[in-house]
């Protein structure tokens, strides 16, 4: 009961609708990537759709929530369906943190136009906040998987500018790659990196968000 308390006292109402909107718009993202290059795998998994039961995985969700890192179910990929596998293997890569900058940059423009104009009663204020942690938790989801660390997208988009023969090498010890990220992750060495360029980009985004509202002020 303690334990439930304690985790309630920190609980973050927003967060759980926030997540499962981020986590889902990524994995999605992903999958029409590489439909479009050519990749049926991710549509006949039924992975291009933004039902959020087929992109959440409810263990890597849970720890989400309570630890602040987890995973989703990761969107099945065939590169031998590409024409250009490491180039479009890169391009699927970064479709997914691309598409939490560009969810961000839209629900700014719907965040600044209701802070502007809409009445502060109590609907407004909760859909406010809503908007702000979804913002806040998408643009560190897509820095978060922009690092060049093995299984997040950065090292896919990394490894595509590698030679072949390297390439091929450093997929072979891949899966090493998550007991480095445990160990950034546990002692806290990308924490404040981290919160310095998710900073950076969020300030340019609710720059550029911001300026079509400024020109008619």
């Amino acid at each position: 009961m303690n334990l439930i308390r304690i985790f309630l006292s920190g609980f973050d109402p927003y967060f759980i609708p926030a997540a499962v909107v981020c986590v889902t718009i990524h994995e999605c993202a992903h999958g029409y990537a590489a439909y479009k290059l050519g990749d049926p795998t991710a549509k006949m998994s039924g992975r291009l759709t933004l039902n959020p039961i087929r992109h959440i995985d409810p263990i890597g969700f849970i720890l989400l929530v309570i630890a602040g890192f987890g995973w989703a179910k990761p969107v099945p990929v065939d590169s031998r369906y590409f024409k250009k596998p490491k180039r479009d293997m890169a391009i699927t890569a970064l479709a997914g943190p691309f598409s939490n900058f560009l969810l961000s940059f839209l629900l700014l423009i719907i965040l600044i136009a209701l802070d502007n104009f809409a009445p502060k009663n109590t609907v407004i204020i909760i859909i406010l906040n809503l908007l702000i942690k979804t913002v806040v938790l998408s643009t560190g989801l897509g820095v978060f998987n922009l690092l060049p660390v093995s299984p997040l997208d950065g090292s896919k988009i990394l490894f595509s500018f590698l030679p072949d023969r390297a390439y091929y090498t450093v997929l072979r010890y891949e899966r090493y790659g998550f007991i480095i990220l445990i160990v950034l992750l546990y002692f806290g060495w990308i924490n404040r990196p981290l919160t310095i360029v998710r900073g950076f980009i969020l300030d340019a985004l609710f720059r550029a968000a911001e300026f079509p509202f400024s020109i008619f002020q």
